[in-house]
C-alpha cells in the first residue's frame, strides 16, 4: 500500500503540473517551490497522506538521489560545446574549486563557532552544502549547446563539476569524526581521495565519452542506421559504464559521468562541417523516427547536410530528450518528498547557516575569481547568488549516513541539511525569475 500511495503522489503532482504550467509560468516562482509546498501540505503537518522515515529509507534514498544527479550531470554535460580551452571555462574552473574549497571553509567555521559543533560534522556539514545543484538550477544553466551566455555557462560547468570535487572533503568530515589521528589518513586522503579521484574520474568519463561518440557515428554511416538506432539505450549504456568504470579505477563516477557528456559532445563538434551549429539544430526528427523508413525520420532540408550531421543530431536530440525527462521526473519527486519530512525535521540554526553561506560566504569568494576570466562586476553578483544547493546535497547526506556517519551525530546533521536545501529551494526560487529577467533586458555582450 505504502507503494501505491507514493506512486499516486507521484502522478497526481505532475499531472497538477501539467494543468497549471499556463498559470505558473505568469508568477515568479520555480517548479520546486510547487513541489516543496505540495510536499508539506501532504505530509504529517498537512493532510497526513505520506509519511518517511529517513533513517530507515536512507538505503534507497541514497541511490534514487544518485541516479538523479547522475542524468543531470550526463545533460549538463552534453550542453556544454565550446572547447576546454575557451575562456568560458576559467570561471566554471574556479567557481568547481577554490570557490567551493572556500564555501566549505566558511560554513565550518560558522557550524564550529556559531552552532558549537565539532570539527569533524562541521566539515561534513560544509562538504555536503558545498556542492551547486545540477537538478534544481535548470533556470539558471545553458539552455542549450548555443547558448554561451557567461553566467549561465559558468554555472552550468560549475555544477557539473563540483558535484564530484565535494566527494573528498565529504570523505575528510566523516574521517575527522572518527577521532583517529591523523598523520594516519590524512596523506592517503590527498593522494587517493583528492589527486588520483578526480583526475581519474574526468579522464575516464571524457575518453570514454568522445571514443563512444566517435564509434557510434562511424557504424551509423556505415550501416546506414542512423535514424534507427535506439539513442535512449546508448545514453543509459554510457551513464552506466562511464559510472562503473570510474568506480573500478576509484575514480568519482559523478564527475566521469559529466566527463562522459562532454566527451560525446566533442564527438559531435569534430564530426560536425559546421562547427559552430549544433548537430541537433540542423535536424528535426519526426516522432517515431526508429520506426520509419531513413527518408521520412528527418523533416527539413537534408540533402545539404552530412551523413554524420544527421546521425549526430539525431542521436544528441534523443539523448537530450530522454534525459531531460528523467531530470524533471526526478526533481518533482524529491522536492516533494523533502517537503513531507521538512516540518518534521527543521532546525531553525539551518538560518545561520544558510544565511551565511548565500549572503555572505559565496558572493564574497566569488568576487575573488580573477578578472581575466571576463566576468564583469555585476555577473559576478549573479554567479555569487545562483548557489542554488539541492539533489547532490540529498546524495551526500545519504552517503554519509549509510558510510560511517556515528549515529548520535546523523539527526543533527541531517536536519540542518534538508532545512539549508529547503531555504535555497525557496529564497533562489523566488528570485531567479524576476533577477533573469532583469539579467535578460539588460541584454550583456558576450566578451
Amino acid at each position: 500500500m505504502t507503494f501505491i500511495v507514493w506512486f499516486a503522489m507521484l502522478g497526481a503532482v505532475l499531472l497538477l503540473l501539467a494543468l497549471s504550467s499556463s498559470y505558473l509560468r505568469w508568477i515568479p516562482v520555480t517548479t520546486s517551490v510547487v513541489c516543496l509546498a505540495l510536499g508539506i501540505g501532504l505530509g504529517p503537518s498537512g493532510v497526513s497522506l505520506l509519511h518517511l522515515d529517513i533513517a530507515q529509507a536512507s538505503g534507497w534514498m541514497e541511490h534514487l538521489t544518485e541516479v538523479a544527479v547522475l542524468f543531470s550531470l550526463f545533460v549538463s554535460g552534453l550542453k556544454l560545446r565550446l572547447p576546454l580551452r575557451s575562456r568560458r571555462w576559467w570561471t566554471a574552473f574556479f567557481l568547481a574549486g577554490p570557490v567551493m574549497v572556500i564555501c566549505i571553509v566558511g560554513v565550518s567555521l560558522v557550524a564550529h563557532f556559531g552552532l558549537h559543533l565539532g570539527w569533524g560534522m562541521s566539515v561534513l556539514v560544509g562538504a555536503i552544502l558545498a556542492p551547486t545543484d545540477p537538478v534544481l538550477a535548470t533556470l539558471v544553466q545553458v539552455a542549450d549547446a548555443q547558448d554561451y551566455d557567461p553566467v549561465r555557462f559558468s554555472l552550468s560547468g560549475e555544477a557539473g563539476l563540483n558535484d564530484g570535487v565535494a566527494f573528498p572533503f565529504v570523505i575528510l568530515g566523516l574521517l575527522l569524526m572518527q577521532a583517529t589521528d591523523p598523520a594516519q589518513w590524512l596523506g592517503g586522503w590527498l593522494i587517493k581521495d583528492v589527486a588520483w579521484a578526480v583526475v581519474a574520474g574526468i579522464a575516464c568519463g571524457y575518453w570514454m565519452g568522445r571514443g563512444l561518440g566517435k564509434l557510434t557515428l562511424y557504424l551509423r554511416i556505415q550501416h546506414e542506421d542512423s535514424t534507427v538506432s535506439p539513442n535512449d539505450y546508448l545514453a543509459l549504456a554510457l551513464i552506466a559504464l562511464a559510472y562503473v568504470v570510474s568506480e573500478i579505477i576509484h575514480g568519482y563516477g559523478f564527475l566521469a559521468v559529466f566527463a562522459a557528456g562532454l566527451g560525446l559532445r566533442q564527438a559531435e563538434v569534430h564530426s560536425s562541417a559546421t562547427p559552430n551549429e549544433p548537430a541537433e539544430h540542423l535536424v528535426q526528427p519526426v516522432v517515431g523516427h526508429q520506426h520509419v523508413a531513413p527518408e521520412h525520420a528527418v523533416k527539413g532540408d537534408v540533402q545539404a547536410l552530412e551523413d554524420s550531421q544527421i546521425a549526430a543530431g539525431i542521436m544528441l536530440g534523443d539523448m537530450l530528450a530522454f534525459g531531460s525527462l528523467v531530470e524533471r521526473a526526478m526533481e518533482v519527486f524529491l522536492v516533494t518528498l523533502l517537503g513531507v519530512v521538512l516540518l518534521e525535521h527543521w532546525d531553525w540554526r539551518a538560518l545561520i547557516v544558510a544565511g551565511a553561506l548565500f549572503l555572505i560566504i559565496r558572493p564574497a569568494a566569488v568576487m575573488l575569481v580573477p578578472w581575466r576570466t571576463g566576468a564583469s562586476l555585476a555577473q559576478r553578483g549573479l554567479l555569487g547568488w545562483f548557489g542554488i544547493r539541492g539533489i547532490g546535497s540529498f546524495y551526500y547526506l545519504f552517503y554519509a549516513i549509510n558510510h560511517g556517519l556515528l549515529p548520535a551525530a546523523a539527526p543533527q546533521v541531517t536536519n540542518l541539511v534538508l532545512s539549508a536545501v529547503a531555504l535555497s529551494i525557496l529564497v533562489h526560487g523566488l528570485t531567479v525569475q524576476p533577477i533573469l529577467a532583469r539579467y535578460k533586458s539588460s541584454n550583456p555582450k558576450d566578451e
